[in-house]
């Protein structure tokens, strides 16, 4: 009912609040990685390995008729994912039965949801920046033998088109570019003489993000405070084709209702593990020493 005064400031608004039925929660950056498309292993809790041919050469395959002919001899190695020793993804949160029944929102489902995209968040900047120690996830840019363009610093249309020539010069076939929202806004602010922007979208394309004609996957788990500036990040460019994702156990929530009973409260765990590879490490480039 009303209070009697006749403005909100002087308490004339309705004494009964009134609650919205969800939970607003912190923007978050979207989970990219898995979204470009990488080749993805599933596995039952063992360590997974892939097979690969590290060199064949032909030398002389040419032969006259009645002739022996030559052999190849390949070299064979393997990429191994989710060794025995590689950590998971494990986070527990609790809240109290009152605020479960209490809520107007469903607390568990969204409490749940919201814990899953952040867990979906920690595996996307490892799979993209991860340095591998302590047994973690060891990232796209740290992978061993990929090429790399080195202290790039302003980014230029002419720095892609110089990461796409060594992609393709190692027989890859670029089909992502993976930045930080700042670089892709800077290439995308690019103009020629005449003031007109070089990087033009495509009005009857859906809304999506494309640079030279390969998809860009905008992420700010790519950091931007590295070097000595403190403000340098790094440009990926990858044949998705050559990344092997290993997927143990994908992203489970498990309700945990009976752990934390002396306090009423519901516990929720929320679990992943993933690991990430190259099958072929010349199909990523990296662009590193990007500054604004």
């Amino acid at each position: 009912m009303a209070s009697g005064y006749s403005t909100t400031a002087a308490g004339g608004a309705l004494t009964q609040e009134e609650v919205a039925g969800l939970l607003i929660e912190p923007l978050l950056a979207e989970a990219v990685v898995l979204a470009a498309g990488p080749r993805v292993f599933t596995t039952s809790g063992v360590p997974l390995r892939i097979p690969r041919i590290a060199a064949l050469e032909l030398a002389d395959p040419w032969r006259a008729e009645n002739t022996l002919i030559a052999e190849a001899d390949p070299t064979y190695s393997e990429l191994v994912l989710l060794p025995s020793s590689l950590k998971s993804l494990k986070v527990v949160h609790r809240i109290s039965n009152e605020l479960a029944r209490h809520s107007v929102a469903d607390i568990g489902a969204v409490l749940s949801a919201a814990l899953v995209r952040r867990v979906a968040n920690a595996i996307d900047k490892a799979f993209l920046v991860g340095d591998g120690a302590a047994d973690t996830v060891l990232g796209l840019i740290n992978g061993t033998g990929v090429q790399s363009m080195a202290a790039v610093g302003t980014p230029s249309v002419d720095d892609l088109h110089d990461a796409v020539g060594l992609a393709l010069t190692a027989n890859a076939k670029p089909s992502a570019f993976f930045m930080h929202p700042r670089d892709f806004v800077t290439l995308r602010k690019v103009k020629d003489t005449s003031g007109a922007y070089i990087v033009q979208p495509d009005p009857t394309a859906p809304a999506t993000y494309q640079l030279l004609g390969i998809p860009v996957f905008i992420s700010t788990q790519l950091p931007t405070n590295g070097g000595v500036g403190t403000n340098q990040s790094s440009v990926i460019l990858a044949d998705m084709t050559q990344v092997a994702v290993g997927r143990d156990q994908d992203v489970a929530v498990t309700l945990l209702p009976e752990r934390y009973a002396d306090y009423d409260q519901v516990g929720i765990r929320v679990t992943a593990r993933f690991d990430v590879g190259l099958l072929n490490a010349t199909g990523v480039v990296v662009l590193a020493g990007v500054t604004p």
